[in-house]
C-alpha cells in the first residue's frame, strides 16, 4: 500500500508543480473573480500546507507548525516559491511513507481531523482525494482566470 500512496502523491505532486508553471501570466496565480473566491496560489499553499502538517508534522514529527488562515490569506507568493514549497512537501510525504509499515497502515491515525476515529490508511487516502480535489480547481482556475 505505501508504494500505491508513493506512486499516487508522487504523481499528483509533480502535476501541480506542472500547473503552477503552466500559468502564462504569474499574477493570474492570484487572480479571484465572481464566485471564485480561492486563487490558484491559495489553493496550492493550502494543500502543502495540509501535507506538511497531516504527514509530516502528526506522523513524521517534523515539528512543521501549520497556519491555515495564512494558506489562503498570503498573496503573491512568486511561483518559485510556491514550486519549491512543492517539491518539499513531495520529500516530507515521501520521507513519511517510507518510514511507515503496512501495520503502521492498519493502526488509528493520531489525531481524529474528520471528527471519528480511522486507519492512516484511510486518512491518507481521504488526504489523496482532498489533493485531487483542489488539483481539479487550480487546472480550472487556470484555464479560466489565466487570459491576457
Amino acid at each position: 500500500m505505501t508504494q500505491s500512496l508513493k506512486s499516487l502523491y508522487t504523481r499528483d505532486l509533480n502535476k501541480l508543480k506542472t500547473e503552477i508553471e503552466s500559468y502564462q501570466n504569474e499574477e493570474a496565480i492570484w487572480k479571484i473573480d465572481k464566485n471564485i473566491l480561492n486563487s490558484g496560489g491559495n489553493l496550492c499553499l493550502h494543500l502543502v500546507g495540509n501535507l506538511k502538517h497531516f504527514f509530516g508534522a502528526i506522523l513524521g514529527k517534523s515539528g512543521y507548525i501549520r497556519n491555515r488562515e495564512e494558506e489562503f490569506s498570503l498573496k503573491n507568493i512568486s511561483r518559485t516559491e510556491l514550486i519549491k514549497q512543492v517539491e518539499e512537501t513531495l520529500n516530507v510525504v515521501i520521507s513519511t511513507l517510507d518510514q511507515l509499515s503496512e501495520e503502521d497502515l492498519a493502526k488509528e491515525y493520531p489525531i481524529e481531523p474528520l471528527g471519528y476515529k480511522m486507519t492512516t490508511e484511510y486518512f491518507l487516502i481521504h488526504l489523496f482525494g482532498h489533493l485531487s480535489y483542489h488539483l481539479g480547481q487550480i487546472n480550472y482556475h487556470r484555464r479560466l482566470l489565466d487570459v491576457e
